[in-house]
């Protein structure tokens, strides 16, 4: 199913002799995590503006949910609860005085009652870890803490597809993981999730179809591999090659082999490279608190990492931390390859999603044993 469509776009900026938008067709899929790709200027922000109506094509449609949008504004309000679009600047979109009462602003703009209000905040001031600030002046944030805010308003809204434009520009290392981990359980759970970054080792790591854009113009759709293999057209777009593609290519080369299948993570490239006798893994499911076997799990022997929203907060929170409080699962299965068993305490309704990434090791030669746990 398509959820977004451009068809031809073009788009001038007021006063610009040269379009930002310059016949632009693309497709976002329902389901498909989708990166936006292009060096600064390419026209990744424009485009995420046309997703939601902000700005309207000279020329060409826009289409979401197969209707062509509508610029009036009772139309745009119902686009925008089921379109959300986080700006790459915090500040441009960071309207109320507190954090609550930030997050609060799209719901009641939608005219949800108060309870329902009051419910969707508190979800994503969990979701982001932006509770204990839920009465602080939002000027009194720090960048990262806005950036979060930016996300916990677009969260509230319950959007049926979320864009975000450079999420993790600024952001630490850990709150870039913890943000992206988020996205991916986001659409596990049925959020179509678009991004533009500037990371391609991120991208590469996470999208599932990547379009890239130079000069106003799209000059690529599809599969990662496909657009990294030609080095000349990667480096034209101002952006490099992913180090893990780099190194799988190289390795390929190496060994006189095929470079597929084309790992994407540090799990999947170590699975392609090595043999031997492989750990366990216990996943121990977490749903509102942490249970004894959790407890059990953190004062054990074995490594610990987390993965999901939930258990995150509810270990931070916690006495005894996990060894991997960030890119648990990757943590975990590294130890599993190094031949010792480890523990995944994981939220309930990303189970189906950690079996999906065991699975996926399969076609690197590994396959890990594993027992649910809860």
């Amino acid at each position: 199913m398509t959820v977004i469509q451009t068809d031809n776009i073009v788009y001038y900026y007021e006063g610009a002799s040269k379009p930002s938008m310059d016949g632009v067709s693309i497709t976002i899929k329902k389901g498909v995590k989708t990166v936006i790709l292009g060096s600064n200027g390419a026209g990744k922000s424009t485009l995420f503006y046309h997703f939601n109506g902000v700005v309207k094509p000279k020329s060409g449609t826009v289409k979401v949910m197969g209707k062509p949008v509508s610029y009036r504004k009772k139309d745009l309000r119902e686009l925008r609860s089921k379109v959300a679009v986080v700006l790459q600047n915090p500040d441009d979109q960071i309207f109320g005085q507190t954090v609550e009462g930030d997050v609060g602003y799209g719901p009641r703009n939608m005219k949800l009652p108060e309870e329902e209000v009051k419910e969707r905040v508190d979800e994503a001031l969990f979701q982001t870890g932006l509770g204990e600030f839920r009465e602080k002046n939002t000027m009194q944030l720090s960048y990262g803490q806005r950036k979060r805010l930016a996300l916990a308003g677009a969260l509230a809204m319950k959007p049926e597809v979320l864009i975000m434009d450079e999420p993790t520009a600024g952001l630490d290392p850990q709150m870039a993981l913890e943000l992206m981990e988020l996205a991916e359980q986001l659409h596990h759970n049925g959020t179509t999730i678009v991004i533009s970054t500037h990371d391609v080792d991120l991208a590469y790591a996470w999208a599932d179809e990547i379009h890239v854009l130079k000069r106003g113009k799209l000059i690529y759709s599809g599969t990662s591999e496909g657009f990294y293999r030609d080095s000349a057209a990667v480096h034209s777009t101002g952006v490099m090659q992913p180090s893990m593609f780099v190194m799988n290519e190289n390795l390929a080369r190496m060994r006189e082999s095929d470079p597929a299948p084309y790992p994407r993570t540090e799990s999947q490239l170590i699975s392609k490279m090595a043999s031997g006798p492989k750990g366990g893994l216990e996943i121990v499911l977490v749903d509102g608190e942490l249970g004894d076997s959790v407890h059990a799990a953190l004062k054990g022997g074995r490594k610990t990492g987390v993965f999901g929203t939930v258990v995150r907060r509810l270990v931070s929170d916690s006495e005894k931390k996990a060894d991997y409080m960030f890119n648990g699962f990757e943590a975990c299965a590294g130890e599993c390859l190094m031949g010792r068993d480890s523990v995944l305490l994981c939220d309930r309704d990303c189970l189906d999603l950690v079996k999906a990434k065991i699975e996926d090791l399969k076609a690197f030669g590994t396959d890990i044993s594993y027992n649910v746990n809860g």
